[in-house]
């Protein structure tokens, strides 16, 4: 038995409609309809809340349907693995160099146009993938961010939650033009890439997500910025406008990039008050503990 065909023999067995299961996952009805009929995939349980929440609607025991779904991907997994990679869509590369830090766009056009979807193309693609995925699944179970992605791209939340997850399920092998428009080109502000130690480093839309730049290399670690851009180095010392800052507001300033752009001294000071000023991040008031 399939996750597709557990599903339908439930709802059966429990008198519920295919519009019933969507409105308890907060999914499109057109999404399960696709599931149920194997136009979609399972997606991948580590991605995904969906199997949790249909496991709760339909009674399942917990990781049923997780675990269905993981052997079930695996043998489908098996029958593709001879395939031959097929070239990234011109519209996600093209989306993926208008990213990329401006001096260095024409040299990885050529590299990427030498050998379409090489190591490269794949290596810089997938890192981005995996920097607006993590801010996904971050976000995922927070109504207000993703009603936010919905407001920006016309679709009704359902509809968001839906492309959500299917993004979530996508690889940099069968990424869409869809998943480039609705979520690379709003949460990737920019990149750069250093082809000495092919360290990359991704700094993500500070509207959409509180997360620094991510810097990859061999493993992921936080931002370490290639060069101290001019205008910080003049704020710095200036001892008028950077006065008492902290290493860790430093730190802060350093992870700071506008692509094509070089701020000024006063960027940086004016980007400190804003760090400073209680207004902009009010105290949460921590639960109460009890010990009675």
């Amino acid at each position: 038995m399939d996750v597709s065909l557990l599903i339908k023999q439930r709802l059966k067995e429990l008198g519920l409609e295919q519009k019933d299961l969507a409105a308890a996952v907060q999914v499109t009805e057109s999404y399960i309809s696709q599931l149920l009929a194997r136009k979609k995939a399972p997606p991948a349980p580590g991605r995904t809340d969906i199997y949790e929440k249909i496991g709760a609607a339909l009674r399942l025991p917990s990781g049923e349907l997780s675990n269905m779904a993981e052997v079930q991907r695996r043998e489908e997994l098996r029958k593709k693995i001879s395939e031959p990679p097929r070239p990234l869509l011109k519209e996600c590369r093209e989306l993926v160099l208008r990213k990329c830090d401006p001096a260095r766009q024409s040299e990885l056009r050529r590299i990427f146009e030498k050998a379409p979807f090489g190591e490269l193309e794949r290596l810089v693609t997938q890192k981005l993938l995996d920097a607006a995925q993590g801010v996904a699944k971050e976000e995922l179970g927070r109504e207000e961010w993703l009603r936010l992605i919905a407001q920006l791209s016309g679709r009704s939340y359902e509809q968001m939650r839906v492309a959500t997850l299917e993004f979530l399920d996508t690889d940099v092998f069968n990424i869409s033009v869809e998943s480039c428009a609705s979520f690379l080109d709003p949460m990737i502000d920019s990149w750069d890439i250093d082809l000495r130690t092919f360290g990359i480093e991704v700094v993500l839309n500070r509207q959409l997500t509180a997360g620094s730049p991510k810097r990859f290399e061999f493993t992921e670690q936080e931002s370490r910025p290639f060069a101290i851009e001019p205008g910080l180095e003049q704020f710095l010392k200036d001892a008028s406008l950077s006065g008492d800052v902290t290493d860790e507001e430093i730190a802060f300033l350093k992870a700071l990039k506008l692509r094509g752009r070089q701020p000024s001294p006063i960027y940086y000071y004016r980007e400190l008050q804003n760090l400073r000023d209680p207004l902009h991040f009010p105290l949460v008031k921590q639960p109460e503990i009890r010990t009675d």
